[in-house]
């Protein structure tokens, strides 16, 4: 099957994560922070399921550019990590912030520590009947460690810092993502997708191609290669097999993540299902490579995004261009940001921009669809817990 589009990303001659240096020229500005840390992302689609974001952060102060790219399950170049890739390695950075903060704070001492976190999510349903629908799953996380801490003091610690995570906002409770909707400059009324209150946001536009590099920074982010195959139960491995028309498939993406001694995260991403190329990331919370929250908001933003592609090809629909402006809003963390608490986080609030000759009908369908099929809002939307398992190494 030919790759769709061209690989924009491959051939841009920019790296692909960089911090930005101009981000108030480029006009992307940051939330009213109201709980912690607010970002604001920007994504833009490039060329068939590549995409570009810019985002920036109320708390830091920094704006990070960054792309997604699909493989071969939906006929992607394989240029840059998928969008879930972002969500996996921002919640494993997360926990590893809290994990060590909380250690500090509790005055035990780690000889060893590496986290292996598993997400999975589901694909059921028919897409010209528009019954298709994903959905999220419970994340496994399974912790190494080498310490003399006992086993219950160990399995308090780490309890405790998956609450204090700003994820956990989002992943107790259920939260509805709240949308505003615009086709070709104009603005509609949103369908069957909850509306955001208040007023739409201005199109980015090309603003996008403004941002420039603080510093070039190659190694943020890399792939390794193919990821070792393991067995998932209706995983998928097939080229295309994203664009059946029916499906009934379960993904699982992994990150495997440790600590450096300058304490910098690296963190791999595993594409077990559907199965494909691993991407090794770099996170930081002190801006020498994208912090967590940034990583979670990009990765939502991207799989919304690839959602209105999907839609769009599938049912070959007329969608030449399409943005979004997205608000997350988290808590500080428990113990990182010493709230003593449990991670909080409000609803998504997506911008939509659509430039298409299809009627207004369609441009409403095919925000109701992108919702209703994308792992990450059906991620915000679901309760669920992660499952937690310490093994001594």
């Amino acid at each position: 099957m030919a790759k769709l589009g061209e690989d924009v990303i491959g051939t841009s001659g920019l790296p692909p994560f960089f911090p930005v240096s101009n981000a108030d020229d480029v006009t992307i500005d940051a939330p009213e922070n109201r709980k912690g840390d607010a970002l604001r992302t920007w994504v833009r689609s490039l060329s068939g399921f590549q995409k570009e974001a810019l985002v920036r952060s109320a708390r830091t102060g920094r704006t990070w550019r960054l792309v997604s790219d699909e493989g071969p399950y939906l006929n992607g170049h394989d240029a840059a990590p998928c969008p879930l890739a972002f969500l996996s390695t921002g919640m494993a950075a997360s926990y590893l912030n809290e994990i060590t903060a909380l250690a500090r704070m509790r005055g035990v001492e780690f000889r060893r520590l590496r986290l292996i976190q598993n997400n999975f999510y589901t694909m059921r349903g028919s897409m010209p009947n528009r019954t298709m629908t994903g959905g999220a799953e419970p994340v496994e996380l399974e912790v190494e460690v080498d310490c003399d801490q006992d086993s219950a003091a160990l399995n308090s610690l780490f309890i405790d810092a998956v609450h204090a995570s700003p994820l956990n906002g989002l992943m107790r409770g259920r939260h509805e993502s709240l949308f505003k909707l615009s086709r070709n400059g104009a603005e509609l009324p949103t369908a069957k997708a909850a509306e955001l209150n208040g007023f739409l946001f201005p199109d980015p536009g090309d603003h996008f191609a403004t941002a420039e590099a603080a510093e070039i920074q190659p190694a943020l982010v890399g792939a390794v290669g193919p990821t070792p195959r393991k067995e998932v139960p209706q995983g998928t491995a097939a080229a295309s097999g994203s664009l059946a028309d029916e499906q009934n498939r379960r993904l699982n993406i992994g990150a495997i993540a440790t600590l450096r001694e300058d304490g910098i995260k690296d963190i791999q991403q595993m594409q077990y299902s559907p199965w494909g190329t691993s991407f090794r990331f770099l996170s930081s919370e002190d801006g020498r490579a994208p912090d967590a929250n940034t990583l979670i908001s990009a990765g939502i933003g991207f799989c919304f995004m690839t959602q209105f592609g999907r839609f769009a090809s599938m049912l070959k629909l007329d969608l030449p261009d399409y943005r979004i402006v997205q608000d997350t809003h988290f808590s500080l963390g428990g113990a990182s940001g010493g709230t003593g608490g449990a991670g909080q986080a409000d609803p998504i609030e997506t911008h939509v921009y659509l430039e298409t000759s299809e009627p207004d009908n369609v441009a409403q369908e095919m925000l109701d669809m992108s919702e209703q099929t994308c792992f990450l809002h059906a991620f915000c939307r679901t309760e669920m817990k992660t499952k937690l398992k310490i093994s001594r190494v």
